[in-house]
């Protein structure tokens, strides 16, 4: 939704190979349809990823590295606020992790 999607929409509209990294597979093939369809792109796919997890972070890094031959272009959109205090599964402070952790070991994770 919001900025992610329209950076999508346009990445799609100049026939990129378009990855959704979302946490709701519900929520982003949804995303993804509207988009192919707006498009005419069908290179547009879905991932799920929740960046609050550097578990999930790890997971979805190894397999774009597997996947794709290349990444030309990373946009980290990924952010929460407002939320009452709560730690994660892995002793992290959610929106800290989710807001900075998680994308920093995502861009560094997907670094040549």
């Amino acid at each position: 939704a919001g900025i992610g999607k329209c950076v999508a929409m346009d990445l799609a509209r100049r026939n990129a190979r378009t990855i959704l990294a979302c946490r709701s597979r519900e929520r982003g093939q949804a995303a993804v349809e509207e988009i192919r369809a707006a498009t005419g792109n069908p290179a547009v796919l879905l991932r799920l990823l929740d960046t609050s997890s550097l578990a999930s972070v790890r997971a979805f890094a190894q397999a774009v590295l597997r996947e794709e031959k290349r990444l030309d272009v990373l946009v980290n959109n990924a952010g929460l606020t407002g939320l009452p205090f709560t730690i994660t599964p892995e002793g992290l402070e959610q929106t800290f992790a989710t807001n900075y952790l998680g994308p920093f070991l995502l861009t560094n994770l997907l670094l040549g």
